[in-house]
Parts: C-alpha cells; sequence; structure tokens
C-alpha cells in the first residue's frame, strides 16, 4: 500500500501534466498534503480564497485525478494550512464564509510579472505540417517585434499549441530584449481586470497596466463575443493605442476573425490586416514528437510502441497526448514499475475514445431529449413556447458547434425555414447568454452531452 506522501507526490505530477497553466497557477500549485488514511486525503490551502476557489472549480477535477491513481473511490477534503489561522491542520473545513473582495490596484507593467510559462519556449515547440506557417510567423514576431507580423493572429482548436507560442514569443522577446515590456493575459484575465478596475475607479491604472507594453500577448479572443459593448471599446482602444505605437500585439481563437461575429466590425477589420494564421491537427509523426520531445525533456522513458499507440489514440489534442505520458510517470512511479505497453493499456482505458463526426441530427437529439421533447417537434412548426424555445437553442448550437453550417443550410434542417428566421432564433439565445444564467447553464450542459458523444 502506497504511503499518503507518494499518492500525493504522483497526484501533483498528474495534476500538474493535465492542468493547464492557468489553473495550475491560480488554483493547485500552492496546494499541500495534509492526512491520508482510510482513502480520505486531506489536502491544504494556504488561504480561505485559494481554498474557495479549489473547491468551486477544481475539486471534482482533484477527486478523478486521485481516484485513479489510487485506483479505488476516493474522498478528497479540503482545509486551511496557514499558520495564522484558527483551523485545525488535520480537520476538514466543513462550512465556506464568503471572503471579503481584496481591494485591486494595478501597478505599471514595470512592475507585474508578464504571466509567461518558461517551459514553453519554441525550442520546445514540436513544428510539423500543421503548423509550421504559425511557428514561422512566430518566430519572426518575436525575432522583430512591431516590424514582422502586427498584429498576428493564430486560430485553431483547443489543444494544438497557441497557447504555447504566445509563451514562446514572450519569452523569446523577454530574453533577447532586455528593456522591452512583455505581458501575456488571457481575455477571461483582461475581463477580470476590467470590471475590477470599473469598480475599484482605477481605471487609468488599467490602462497604463496594459497600454505601457511592447509586446501584447491575448490568448482565446472568441470569449469576447458575449461581452458587452464598453468591453470592446476598451479593448479596440488598448489595441490601437498600442499598434499606433508599433508595439506587437499577437492574439489566438479558436476560429478565424471571420467568423467571430460578436466582435465589433472595426476591431475584426483591424485584425484581419495582419496576418491570420491557422493551427491544424498534427498527423501521426508530428504526434510521435511530440511524445518523444516530451518524455526527453522530462528523463522519462518512453518506448517506441508506447508512443505509437497513443499517438495512433489521440489525434487532435497535443495536451492530451502530454498528458498521457505525465499519468503514465505517475502509474509506474507509485507501482514501481517500467512504462511498457501493457500499463498504457492497462491505465488509459479512456484515452482519444472513438470519435464520431458531429452531425445536426445529432445535435437535435440531444437537445429534444434534455428538454423532453421529440425531434419531429423540434423541427416542426408548432408556436408552443417550450417547442420555440428548444427550437431556437437547436438552432444556435448548430451554428456554434458546426461552424461550415450557413443561416440558409440551417434553415433547410428545420422544415424549410428562411434563413432570416434561424439567424433571429440564434441571436435570442446569444442575448439570453449575456444576462440570464440559467440559459448559460442549459447550453453548458448540452454542449458537455454533445462533446462527450462528438
Amino acid at each position: 500500500m502506497q504511503s499518503g506522501e507518494e499518492i500525493w507526490t504522483a497526484l501533483r505530477d498528474s495534476l500538474r501534466g493535465n492542468a493547464s497553466e492557468a489553473v495550475w497557477a491560480a488554483g493547485l500549485s500552492t496546494l499541500r498534503l495534509v492526512d491520508y488514511h482510510d482513502n480520505v486525503l486531506v489536502i491544504g490551502a494556504p488561504n480561505q480564497i485559494q481554498l474557495l476557489r479549489v473547491q468551486q472549480r477544481y475539486l471534482p477535477f482533484i477527486t478523478e485525478q486521485a481516484q485513479q491513481l489510487v485506483g479505488s473511490p476516493v474522498l478528497v477534503s479540503l482545509t486551511i494550512t496557514e499558520a495564522s489561522n484558527t483551523t485545525n491542520l488535520k480537520e476538514p473545513v466543513a462550512e465556506f464564509a464568503e471572503p471579503t473582495p481584496p481591494v485591486v490596484t494595478f501597478a505599471s507593467s514595470v512592475d507585474q510579472p508578464a504571466r509567461l510559462d518558461p517551459r514553453m519556449t519554441f525550442d520546445s515547440f514540436v513544428p510539423g505540417p500543421s503548423n509550421r506557417l504559425a511557428f514561422a510567423a512566430a518566430q519572426s514576431v518575436a525575432e522583430t517585434p512591431g516590424r514582422a507580423y502586427n498584429p498576428l493572429m493564430i486560430y485553431g482548436n483547443s489543444g494544438l499549441g497557441k497557447t504555447h507560442l504566445l509563451h514562446a514569443i514572450g519569452n523569446y522577446v523577454q530574453e533577447n530584449y532586455r528593456g522591452r515590456k512583455v505581458l501575456y493575459v488571457s481575455t477571461e484575465t483582461f475581463l477580470n481586470d476590467f470590471i475590477r478596475a470599473i469598480q475599484t475607479r482605477t481605471q487609468l491604472s488599467l490602462h497604463e497596466r496594459y497600454r505601457e507594453n511592447d509586446v501584447l500577448l491575448i490568448d482565446d479572443i472568441q470569449f469576447m463575443e458575449t461581452r458587452g459593448e464598453t468591453f470592446h471599446e476598451e479593448i479596440f482602444h488598448t489595441y490601437n493605442a498600442l499598434h499606433g505605437e508599433g508595439k506587437q500585439i499577437v492574439l489566438t481563437s479558436d476560429r478565424s476573425p471571420r467568423d467571430l461575429a460578436g466582435l465589433q466590425d472595426r476591431f475584426r477589420s483591424r485584425l484581419l490586416q495582419g496576418l491570420v494564421t491557422e493551427i491544424d491537427q498534427p498527423d501521426l509523426e508530428t504526434r510521435i514528437a511530440i511524445l518523444r520531445s516530451k518524455s526527453e525533456r522530462e528523463g522519462i522513458a518512453l518506448p517506441d510502441e508506447v508512443a505509437e499507440w497513443i499517438a495512433q489514440r489521440v489525434r487532435d489534442n497535443i495536451r492530451e497526448l502530454e498528458g498521457s505520458i505525465t499519468m503514465l510517470r505517475a502509474f509506474a512511479n507509485l507501482r514501481q514499475e517500467p512504462i511498457t505497453l501493457e500499463l498504457a493499456k492497462a491505465h488509459l482505458t479512456n484515452l482519444g475514445q472513438e470519435q464520431v463526426i458531429l452531425k445536426p441530427e445529432t445535435i437535435l437529439s440531444v437537445v429534444a431529449d434534455f428538454y423532453g421533447l421529440s425531434v419531429e417537434d423540434v423541427r416542426g412548426s408548432k408556436r408552443l413556447r417550450p417547442l420555440v424555445h428548444a427550437r431556437h437553442v437547436a438552432m444556435y448550437l448548430i451554428r456554434d458547434m458546426l461552424n461550415n453550417y450557413s443561416y440558409p443550410m440551417i434553415a433547410r434542417i428545420f422544415d424549410g425555414r428562411n434563413h432570416t428566421t434561424v439567424i433571429s432564433g440564434v441571436e435570442k439565445i446569444k442575448e439570453q447568454l449575456t444576462s440570464n444564467p440559467e440559459m448559460l447553464s442549459q447550453i453548458n450542459q448540452l454542449k458537455r452531452r454533445l462533446q462527450g458523444e462528438s
């Protein structure tokens, strides 16, 4: 039987490999083992705010990873480990008080970290046919910031290396242009900073924080689509201020700017004036090269047959590729066995599940089942309120999740309706997403079901 320390070491390795850099930095890196007995894992957070963040956002993820490692049900409990707190370290926290919001101020970019991951460099990025243009463009931008391609826009599905290239640009500039100020930021962080600045009346400091940078790297701008007009104005003016002074801007998204209908037209046109390049799904050889590169960097003995088996199963997500190695290492260390094909097949059972192309019929079926209706009613012309709502949701999901379906094509799916009816239905759902938490919850639940089937 493994000790608590052995399980915790393996769990930290697993969490580190399977979480994004933002999740690791924001909530998981500060956690410590407090106690482990009778399949109860007590984990300590340094303060109440961090404990709440982990409890509300990451506890299911931690529990899932722990149970995979132990091989049996595990109860994960959280407590506070800070010495100044009176909570007993061995006693899990049962109730969580609402923390007092901290006072937020913004210093100039000189005093702020660039938020870069030092491991994400051009040397650790594996180029291939699917990403070669994006890789070359990112290198050019890093070598001559503000001069080569400005702005540079990289788009593609999640987990293909867009964020890695952003960090690689930032790390290269910081290493070779010591006087340049660099900032990497996710769109969510930008939005949170913006909201806090309004709440604390520190908008001027916010402007300085973002507009004094020489290189601004913004990740996942597709999340700007559903934000309010004031936020769009802030992004637009920040862009103009930086671009007008010849400062470099690099952005990523899951779609081309042409397909980001929720952005302001003038901002979208600015993005299209620079270089827009796509990262596609890596081929088999590139996936194997990524696995070998990851294992060599971390000193993991990965047999060729294991690398090929994993690469054959995981086709479209580099994070899952790299996370599989971390999981294998954790299992091997926990059981004190070498990594073999048998070990991989035994413990990576959910890896690269069979991929099925998502179709409108699938979306219709899932939406109908979710609302307790028939597919015929959702597609049909009856005007009862529940049917109309479900119909609009189905139209929105087809438009949102199947990028190659135009409004006229969607209209033909719904008993030949006019495409303007589809546009109206999709826009109604978009409006509700910005103001109705219940609607947002429904859409997220439906997407999770569809992504589980797709």
